[in-house]
């Protein structure tokens, strides 16, 4: 089945150029079922960007789904054009009163300020609070995954030495638990952050569950044991050149940054990147679609409290 993205939404072209199923909202309304609406906060820089990597991996699913982009009206993007975010993106007092099947919110490059500090703050954690009773589930990525548990938990985030910027090993601690269902005993995932979470901390909130972590990335996936929050750390949603172009990026800045760890062979940067996370990509995305937003929902969607 495809997914449901606004109509002229720029992300079609370059996801039917790669032969991803995507349907028009236009066209979806005629289909007799129920679709399952995933809201998705995009406070990412480069906003078409990462439209492409969420819902390239959210069209993996035999289910309709259907997409809402929301951005903080407490922020005024720098790179991306104000026409797009008029077009397609709605403020949280457009959608506060809708429900949604699943949310995602996503990262962010701010974890040098304190979340306090962060412009946005107050209106993040008026629709965190709002995701308890009117999302099924909800998936947070990087800086997202980060303050949400500093939010809902008190749960410090710690400042590291250099940025954690790479390709990273992972395992599993219990496989039995959905959202790693099918994933081999070692996989990749990237990560790109400054800043980490701590096992420790995490272990004493009963009401969370450390699933993943890496030897050297350290904590990858939480999950609240209701299966209402998921927390990621790192960025399974990006495509094979992103670490490339942020290495790129912060280099021209003239910043201190070093080659990203297992990523380019050989460690050159002239070398293309191996692709190692891809379908651990699709089934982290695939299983919490199935196991904690499908199978959790109830069909009258505004029955989600």
């Amino acid at each position: 089945m495809p997914i449901n993205v606004p109509d002229n939404l720029p992300a079609i072209d370059i996801l039917r150029y790669e032969n991803v199923f995507v349907m028009s909202n236009t066209n979806a309304v005629k289909q007799d079922i129920r679709a399952q609406k995933i809201l998705i906060m995009n406070i990412m820089p480069l906003k078409v960007s990462t439209e492409v990597h969420l819902l390239r991996l959210l069209a993996n699913t035999p289910l309709q789904i259907e997409i809402d982009l929301l951005h903080p009206k407490s922020h005024k993007p720098k790179n991306t054009p104000i026409k797009h975010m008029k077009a397609f993106y709605k403020t949280f007092d457009e959608i506060k009163d809708n429900k949604y099947d699943g949310m995602v919110i996503t990262g962010a490059p701010v974890e040098h300020i304190p979340f306090e500090s962060v412009t946005y703050w107050k209106e993040l954690q008026e629709i965190m609070n709002w995701t308890k009773t009117n999302v099924t589930s909800t998936l947070f990525i990087c800086w997202a995954s980060q303050a949400a548990l500093y939010h809902f938990y008190g749960i410090n985030k710690y400042k590291l030495d250099k940025k954690m910027f790479g390709l990273f090993e992972h395992k599993i601690y219990n496989r039995k638990i959905p959202i790693v269902r099918g994933f081999d005993d070692v996989f990749f995932a990237p990560h790109s952050r400054y800043t980490e979470i701590r096992a420790n901390d995490i272990l004493k909130i009963k009401e969370l569950e450390i699933i993943s972590v890496s030897n050297e990335a350290g904590v990858y996936i939480v999950a609240s044991k209701d299966g209402r929050q998921v927390f990621v750390t790192g960025h399974s949603e990006y495509d094979p050149n992103t670490l490339k172009e942020e290495y790129e990026r912060d280099i021209k800045k003239g910043l201190n940054i070093e080659i990203p760890k297992n990523y380019f062979p050989d460690d050159n940067p002239d070398n293309k990147p191996m692709v190692k996370w891809r379908s651990h990509a699709n089934l982290l995305f695939t299983n919490w679609i199935n196991y904690y937003v499908y199978q959790k929902t109830p069909y009258v969607i505004n029955e989600i409290h």
